[in-house]
């Protein structure tokens, strides 16, 4: 049997701003172990014997899940990118078209990237009893076991019978209030959905053609004409974007025969809210969880994030503060899910730099951080890794001062070619043709400062790219 983990990460996770932003959501972040979340969904299937993963994430989020599945060894993987966002039925048939290209027999373990799950042994056999349903023709879901009347997540009805460890699906049900979650907490035969979900991609496909016709044809037709761009696979935009938008619960799961419910208690949590991040993360004798520099004085059942600056909290009870480079939380624990309202008001704002631009950009060369930011300037700390290059550009709204902080830049600045080694520079005046390249074996750090009207990512015309960017 080949099981193929199909990795889906294409959340915006904007109930955790201001840490997780749309260019740089929770899925890439490491919030919960020293690892990212989308690197720990993926170290956990260690010891299963899964093949390469097909990771199916947002075309502008590419080069950071390449490279954050490079640094775990990740072998082979196929990224599928998706041109726009039509919910997990579409994202979930995209992948299961490759998987069947690669085994007509293939079962697919679908698995979110931004998920925390505490017990793998659990979790190992789980997989090993949906994979083995799943290849009798089933589509099987696991339903978390309930712990509490929990009224921020969906349910799934089963049909419970004592002695079984797989059982039949009977419903989804949407989040309940209160008094409802505590009855489907008393029943028994109610489970959390975990979005989890093992199935044969022929099973799938099948069903979704039968109950979504639509879907399965726009897909198909994407996939079928898909660019492959340097490590990735483009679906063809045109054809996507005729999709429905609709979840894999309601297009197919909601709609089969064919379901079956595996129940799951391996310490699952969605990590939802800044909430949810206090509740699986390591708590000090005071009850709080503390990252960063932060200092607390009779601070208490609270979670204190800083990801720079000194953060001092004194008599503090059940609060949530986050602090980022450009953006400070402050909120009562049990409000957290407020955030987004937060997000929306920024939004129609037009305050689109607090909403979408992490202070961090991850570039199949290398990244940077931005340092500082006024009227008519911006300071980066520009790190390229060992023989990369960026493209050869040019900037209509912008000029360019290079300081090499320590590594070797070969730089070329419109005619001229040039060597720079530590405490050497260059200046680029606006509408010039320019590269910077990385010719040694240790990573080039330098401090550019941006000067002009409009400072933005998209103020950038290429000429030539090694990533195919052109």
């Amino acid at each position: 049997m080949t099981i193929i983990p199909v990795i889906l990460s294409g959340g915006a996770g904007t109930r955790l701003w201001p840490l997780s932003r749309s260019q740089y959501p929770k899925q890439f972040l490491s919030l919960a172990a020293q690892n990212t979340m989308i690197q720990e969904t993926l170290l956990r299937l260690e010891g299963i014997g899964v093949a390469s993963p097909i990771v199916i994430c947002n075309e502008s989020h590419r080069f950071i899940v390449a490279d954050q599945l490079a640094q775990i060894n990740v072998k082979n993987p196929f990224i599928i990118l998706e041109p726009l966002g039509r919910n997990t039925a579409p994202a979930i048939a995209a992948g299961a078209f490759k998987a069947q290209a690669l085994d007509k027999d293939a079962v697919m373990v679908v698995l979110p990237s931004d998920h925390v799950i505490q017990n793998k042994a659990v979790l190992a056999h789980g997989v090993e009893l949906a994979c083995k349903t799943a290849a009798e023709g089933f589509l099987v879901t696991f339903g978390i076991t309930p712990t509490a009347p929990e009224t921020g997540y969906g349910y799934i009805k089963a049909e419970v019978k004592s002695g079984d460890s797989v059982f039949p699906l009977d419903k989804f049900v949407e989040k309940p209030n209160r008094e409802t979650a505590q009855k489907y907490l008393d029943s028994g035969d109610y489970f959390w959905n975990s979005g989890m979900f093992v199935f044969k991609a022929s099973t799938f496909l099948a069903e979704l053609q039968h109950f979504e016709p639509e879907i399965f044809a726009s897909v198909e037709a994407a996939y079928t004409k898909a660019a492959v761009d340097v490590d990735f696979i483009r679906l063809e935009k045109e054809s996507f974007a005729t999709s429905p938008s609709r979840s894999i619960d309601y297009a197919v799961m909601e709609k089969t025969s064919k379901g079956k419910v595996i129940p799951l208690d391996a310490g699952w949590n969605d990590v939802g809210s800044w909430s949810a991040l206090w509740e699986v993360n390591k708590k000090d004798e005071n009850q709080n969880v503390i990252f960063g520099d932060v200092l607390t004085q009779n601070t208490k059942d609270s979670y204190i994030y800083s990801q720079g600056r000194l953060v001092a909290a004194v008599g503090l009870r059940n609060i949530v503060v986050v602090e980022t480079k450009d953006a400070v939380l402050v909120a009562e624990r049990r409000q957290v899910q407020g955030v987004k309202d937060i997000v929306e008001e920024l939004k129609r704002q037009e305050r689109y730099s607090c909403v979408e631009e992490n202070q961090v950009g991850v570039r199949p060369w290398g990244s940077y951080e931005a340092i500082e930011r006024g009227h008519r300037y911006k300071v980066k700390h520009i790190t390229v890794k060992p023989g990369a290059k960026l493209s050869v550009q040019m900037h209509y709204h912008r000029a360019e001062h290079w300081i090499v902080v320590s590594g070797t830049a070969l730089v070329r600045n419109g005619d001229q070619e040039l060597l720079l080694g530590e405490n050497q520079s260059t200046f680029i005046p606006l509408g010039t043709v320019h590269a910077l390249e990385n010719p040694g074996k240790v990573p080039l750090e330098l401090i550019e400062v941006q000067s002009g009207p409009y400072l933005e990512e998209d103020d950038i015309i290429r000429f030539e790219d090694r990533y195919g960017r052109c």
